[in-house]
C-alpha cells in the first residue's frame, strides 16, 4: 500500500504540474489554442508559478521564440546546436535570459509577447524566484518528517517540480527522434514516448505544423492526453477550445500552415 500511495501522490502532483504547463501555459497563453475563462486566466497568471516554478510570461515568451527560430542557432533549446544533454542546461539558461530580457524591456523578447497584458511575476521582479521551490520542499518535509515516509515526500516534490525533465524530453526527443507527418522547415519529430509521458507534447512535428491547434495528435494511433484534459476542462467551463484551428483529420484537405504567434525576425 505504501508504494501505491507514493505512486498515487507522484501522479497527482505530476498531473497538477502538467495541467498548468500543457493546458494553461502552452495551449492557453502561448498559442491561444484555447480561450481561458477570466478566472482561469487570472489564476494562471498569478498562481501558475507556484505550481511549476516557472513564470507564465517568461515561459510563453521562450516558447514563442522556439517556434520563431526552431532548430536554428537562435532557438532557445535545440538538440541540433546544443546536443541532447546540452538542452537540459541550455533551456535553463535561455529561460533565465528571457526573464532578464523581459524585465529590461528588450525588444528581442518583448515583441514576442505584446499581446500578454501582464508583467513577469512579482517573484521574479523581486528576485525571490526560489520561493515556490522552497514551499514545495517544505510540503515534502511536512509529509516525511512526522511519518518517516521519505519516499512519499520525495514523490510529491519530484512530481510537482517535474517540468525541467518533461521539457528536456520534449525539446530533445521531439526534435531528434521520431517520424514526421508533415514537411516543416525545422527538424520537429513525433516522439511517442515523450507524447505519452508529457500529455501529447512529444508530437512536435504535428504541433509545429499546426501551432495554434489545441489538439496535437493527427493519426488515430497518436494519443494526446493534453487535449483530453482540454475537453474535460471545457465541460467544466474552465476554457473553450478554438475548433477553427484544430488539426484536420488525415483525409481532409490540408490548409496553409498556421502562423506562429511570434513576430518574424
Amino acid at each position: 500500500m505504501y508504494i501505491l500511495a507514493c505512486i498515487g501522490v507522484f501522479l497527482l502532483a505530476y498531473l497538477a504540474n502538467a495541467i498548468m504547463i500543457t493546458v494553461f501555459y502552452h495551449r492557453g497563453l502561448a498559442h491561444r489554442a484555447v480561450t481561458l475563462s477570466p478566472w482561469a486566466r487570472a489564476f494562471t497568471i498569478h498562481s501558475g508559478i507556484w505550481f511549476t516554478g516557472l513564470d507564465p510570461k517568461g515561459w510563453a515568451c521562450m516558447h514563442r521564440r522556439h517556434h520563431a527560430y526552431s532548430d536554428t542557432e537562435r532557438d532557445p533549446h535545440s538538440p541540433a546546436h546544443q546536443g541532447m544533454l546540452g538542452v537540459l542546461f541550455g533551456q535553463l539558461k535561455s529561460y533565465e535570459r528571457t526573464l532578464v530580457g523581459l524585465a529590461r524591456k528588450e525588444p528581442e523578447f518583448t515583441r514576442h509577447v505584446e499581446d500578454l497584458d501582464f508583467p513577469i511575476n512579482w517573484l521574479n521582479r523581486k528576485r525571490v524566484w526560489f520561493l515556490p521551490y522552497l514551499t514545495h520542499l517544505a510540503i515534502s518535509l511536512a509529509i516525511a518528517l512526522p511519518t518517516g515516509m521519505w519516499v512519499l515526500g520525495a514523490a510529491y516534490y519530484f512530481g510537482i517540480m517535474s517540468h525541467p525533465i518533461e521539457g528536456w524530453m520534449v525539446n530533445t526527443l521531439g526534435h531528434a527522434v521520431g517520424g514526421r507527418n508533415f514537411e516543416t522547415s525545422d527538424d520537429s519529430r513525433n516522439n511517442h514516448l515523450a507524447a505519452w509521458l508529457v500529455f501529447g507534447e512529444g508530437y512536435q512535428n504535428n504541433h509545429h505544423r499546426y501551432a495554434t491547434s489545441a489538439k496535437f495528435s493527427y493519426q488515430w494511433w497518436e494519443v494526446d492526453l493534453g487535449y483530453a484534459l482540454c475537453r474535460l476542462l471545457e465541460k467544466l467551463h474552465v476554457l473553450e477550445i478554438r475548433r477553427d484551428t484544430l488539426i484536420p483529420p488525415p483525409y481532409a484537405s490540408q490548409p496553409a500552415m498556421e502562423p506562429s504567434l511570434s513576430m518574424t525576425p
